[in-house]
């Protein structure tokens, strides 16, 4: 995994409990069952089409009119707030392939197919958001490419300062 480490972003400081969220590698879905005490649920919020961004087609080196399927959700843990905002991009293309799969699994997070005996390859960033700090990962799996966006949400970074 390619990462980069700053302390700071745009004039922010990375809350320090929150790095090792940022930059953990392996499955979120995972790692945020283990801290729920073994709960964890997904609820859907959207699901749609749109055109990649020029940003987010650069990243994954593909043109800039490619359609993607966009997935957003919210990640929850042991608690009754969401802990993560995710959202996840599939260009067409990849989903015409094994990644297909990931269009049909409902309310089932994506960490339980992406990580399943493999370690997918990925390259990550960290920005901040308005709704806080998030990592973007974009993931090469089966020779195919999606973006996977996770904003750690202030619930979360309540409960692990509390924990």
């Amino acid at each position: 995994m390619r990462n980069l480490r700053p302390n700071r972003i745009k004039g922010k400081e990375i809350p320090a409990e929150l790095k090792k969220w940022l930059y953990a590698s392996g499955s979120l879905t995972q790692q945020l069952t283990d801290l729920g005490g073994g709960e964890f649920h997904v609820e859907r919020i959207k699901e749609h089409y749109q055109r990649l961004t020029f940003t987010d087609s650069q990243w994954m080196r593909m043109p800039y009119q490619h359609i993607a399927w966009v997935r957003e959700t919210n990640l929850y843990g042991s608690e009754s707030e969401a802990w993560v905002k995710a959202k996840s991009i599939f260009p067409i293309l990849s989903l015409q392939k094994k990644a297909r799969i990931f269009k049909h699994i409902g309310n089932k997070p994506i960490g339980w197919f992406l990580f399943q005996r493999t370690e997918p390859k990925c390259e990550r960033r960290v920005i901040y958001l308005a709704e806080g700090w998030t990592r973007q990962s974009c993931y090469t799996w089966h020779g195919c490419k999606f973006i996977v966006q996770e904003t750690f949400l202030p619930a979360f970074e309540q409960f692990i300062r509390q924990h």
